[in-house]
């Protein structure tokens, strides 16, 4: 049944882990919108070859599980909290997204820890061109900032990055070509939403100290 798929889609969500590599650029074919509930259907060729039903996914930075498969697309059902929390309620057919499979065991972490549970929103604020890179500026959404480090890390729709500049408002982080090209943020315009997720580390930090500062 559906409430089962959702259940079991929560269950692999949990525990599974990234590292904000993006391996491939996948297309949204299709959507099949419910009451409380969508289902997406993604061209991926690469990240296909070796799912199988059931697997996890990082679709723009958001853990999602594989309901249906074939050799070049899969489907996957996503609830309205996520779809409430994410920028994945945004998307339409011809949508570009960010693909990461989940790390295996002994694989190098080329990034960092990202978990693929989405934190909140941000949105661009600017593009600023360099001899080599763009420096791209967020907005920091209020809930978040405490989390937002300089030299610290971020996944943004899925992508590891390294902070490079913040204040309370906004952050700042700095693209390679090979990003730009190899990721869906080289298309993006101000004003467009991302997904973040705050580094993992940070949040035990905060609540660890809060439950210290509480005793």
């Amino acid at each position: 049944s559906d409430v089962n798929k959702r259940q079991y889609t929560n269950t692999m969500s949990e525990e599974t882990m990234f590292t904000g590599i993006i391996e491939e650029i996948g297309e949204v074919l299709a959507i099949e919108k419910g009451q409380d509930s969508a289902r997406l259907t993604i061209r991926g060729p690469l990240v296909c070859s070796d799912a199988r039903r059931g697997s996890s996914i990082a679709v723009n930075g958001t853990c999602l599980t594989i309901t249906d498969l074939n050799e070049v697309s899969f489907g996957c059902d996503v609830m309205a909290e996520t779809l409430n929390r994410t920028a994945l309620g945004r998307l339409a057919p011809g949508s570009r997204v960010n693909f990461e499979r989940p790390v295996s065991v002994g694989d190098r972490l080329g990034g960092h820890i990202v978990q693929g549970h989405v934190d909140g929103l941000a949105k661009l604020v600017s593009r600023t061109p360099g001899d080599h890179w763009e420096t791209y500026r967020f907005s920091s959404p209020a809930a978040l900032s405490r989390y937002i480090a300089e030299k610290g890390s971020i996944a943004i729709n899925g992508t590891s990055l390294t902070i490079s500049a913040v204040t309370p408002e906004w952050f700042e982080v700095s693209l390679i070509p090979a990003t730009l090209t190899g990721t869906v943020l080289g298309a993006l315009s101000p004003a467009d939403e991302v997904n973040v997720e705050v580094d993992v580390i940070a949040k035990y930090l905060a609540a660890l100290t809060n439950k210290e500062r509480s005793c």
